[in-house]
């Protein structure tokens, strides 16, 4: 047994290394659960040394490894069509609405919330907390309110400006009659602002018409609809500092994830295309 005074730095980066290999006994562990284990294992030289067993602390240098990067999950642009459809059937971007369902109030609601999300890349609380102020249709535009007071002026496609305008013309007057009044730009069945909650109904409903998942890990959500709109830009072409002001982030970095997200597609492209990519 090993005397907690004669550990040494390289003995404890050792064992973190062991831990994510493995041995014939036990099976390597996950960058997450290795972290764990190296926070007991820092948090035992701690003690020791509070309580003078030991003179140094060896784990204090060593790091534990970071998880492997999570890139945000893109949908296809024709499984983002099938689920836009699916909320309350086809908009034309001249502004015709099909027949059936799509022409009742909460359907034409629900194809406005689905296209705004993937037509502006807002995040959720920013389409349910846009008021009808924020809104120019005419010239294509929606002030988003955004994370820390940050406002940003974003363009809306003609899909979108054609679903807003037919259920700000034609549902959502009924739909306010029944509340107290709000500025709010999506309204619930009694009149009053949509929640969150409510959207992510919403969403998972079309979801699962479209028979996209909607449940699960693989799940259709806001964030989804925000994720595809920033990777069909960048596969489109835009430049990520132009994504960037469209997404409302504080800094580039955070917009670069969805540039590893192209460079993944471009490689699978390759691999399957180019005559020599296998060897």
């Amino acid at each position: 047994m090993t005397d907690l005074a004669s550990v040494a730095p390289g003995q404890v980066e050792a064992h973190v290394a062991r831990l994510r290999v493995g041995d014939e006994e036990h099976p390597p562990l996950a960058a997450s659960s290795a972290a764990r284990a190296v926070s007991a294992v820092r948090g035992l030289h701690r003690f020791a040394l509070r309580e003078g067993l030991t003179g140094a602390d060896p784990s204090r240098e060593v790091r534990p490894p970071a998880p492997p990067r999570r890139l945000p999950r893109a949908l296809p642009v024709n499984d983002v069509i099938r689920l836009l459809e699916a909320a309350a059937g086809p908009v034309s971007a001249g502004g015709a609405v099909s027949a059936g369902g799509a022409e009742a109030p909460l359907g034409l609601r629900d194809r406005a919330l689905l296209e705004f999300l993937y037509g502006t890349g807002a995040r959720i609380s920013e389409a349910v907390g846009a008021a009808v102020d924020d809104l120019d249709t005419d010239a294509g535009a929606v002030l988003l309110r955004g994370k820390g007071g940050r406002h940003r002026l974003v363009p809306i496609g003609g899909y979108a400006v054609a679903a807003l305008h037919a259920y700000l013309v034609r549902a959502r007057p009924g739909l306010a009659a029944a509340g107290r009044g709000t500025p709010a730009v999506f309204l619930n069945s009694r009149g009053g602002p949509l929640s969150r909650q409510g959207a992510w109904a919403i969403l998972r409903g079309a979801a699962r018409r479209a028979g996209l998942p909607d449940i699960g890990p693989q799940a259709v959500s806001p964030h989804t609809l925000r994720h595809s709109y920033a990777t069909h830009l960048l596969d489109g072409g835009a430049d990520v500092r132009v994504v960037q002001e469209l997404l409302g982030h504080a800094s580039v970095t955070t917009t670069q994830v969805y540039t590893l997200v192209t460079v993944e597609r471009l490689r699978e492209v390759y691999a399957t295309a180019h005559p020599r990519a296998l060897g």
